[in-house]
């Protein structure tokens, strides 16, 4: 299982309801997580079949969220 970790800007429960339906549709998603306590807003997403970072960033970006590694 690999997990990957981004900075966001997913700040509370409507932009997490926003993203719900773009994450769940990316293939290699197996779990995800947004602590949107965390001031880095960081999203955590657990893969088990090698997910690539930038494919994440790039479905948040066309949800309208902005994503960078950490």
């Amino acid at each position: 299982m690999e997990t990957l970790k981004f900075k966001t800007n997913i700040k509370c429960g409507g932009c997490i309801n926003a993203v719900t339906p773009h994450l769940n549709n990316l293939s290699g998603v197996d779990k995800w997580e947004v602590d949107t306590q965390n001031p880095d807003k960081v999203l955590t997403v657990e893969s088990g079949t090698g997910l690539e970072g930038q494919k994440v960033i790039d479905t948040l970006k066309g949800a309208g969220y902005t994503a960078e590694t950490l």
